[in-house]
């Protein structure tokens, strides 16, 4: 086995997968996947034929639910005559891990998160031409991911600004 497969076997890889699998559930059972995330880790520690689920697992499926609506418009505005409800559920997983590691996982390199996205299509899609679809949605949003982060930290910096201001008594906080 090459150094590039047993890294794309490791820990991340596995959460990334078991994530994949959350969002999909979710979806399919029009549940919350941070609670369906939840009850998985509950039931793990109580029966030991639920794997554990992995704490970036956990990170990922709160930061894609925490983020979905801004998620989603950033991949939908990439589909080019294609729309997110049409691609197949788990594409649309895959898609939304992989651009949450883009434009909040600071230490995830982009070239990493649209590899194992790549990968993730490959293993568990079943459309052949889902890998490349996959990679050529996350390049274009690759190309954004900087200016989205830049104009994300602006709009964090304004709200601390603000936030510095008075409070209600008129004393400074």
């Amino acid at each position: 086995m090459s150094g590039t497969q047993k890294k794309r076997l490791g820990a991340r890889h596995k959460a990334r997968k078991r994530a994949v699998d959350l969002l999909f559930e979710a979806e399919a059972r029009d549940t919350d996947p941070i609670d369906l995330a939840a009850d998985r880790v509950a039931l793990a520690l109580t029966d030991d034929q639920v794997a554990p689920v992995p704490p970036y697992t956990r990170t990922l499926v709160r930061g894609v639910a925490e983020h979905l609506d801004e998620l989603d418009q950033l991949i939908a505005d990439h589909l080019h005559e294609w729309t997110l409800a049409r691609l197949p559920a788990v594409d649309r997983a895959i898609l939304r891990i992989a651009a949450w590691e883009l434009f909040h996982a600071t230490d995830v390199p982009p070239v990493v998160a649209v590899d194992e996205a790549v990968e993730l299509a490959k293993q568990l899609s079943t459309d052949d031409d889902s890998p490349a679809f996959v990679n050529g949605v996350l390049g274009q949003l690759v190309a954004v991911a900087d200016q989205v982060r830049a104009a994300a930290a602006a709009t964090s910096v304004h709200a601390v600004e603000k936030s510095d201001g008075p409070d209600r008594s008129g004393s400074q906080q």
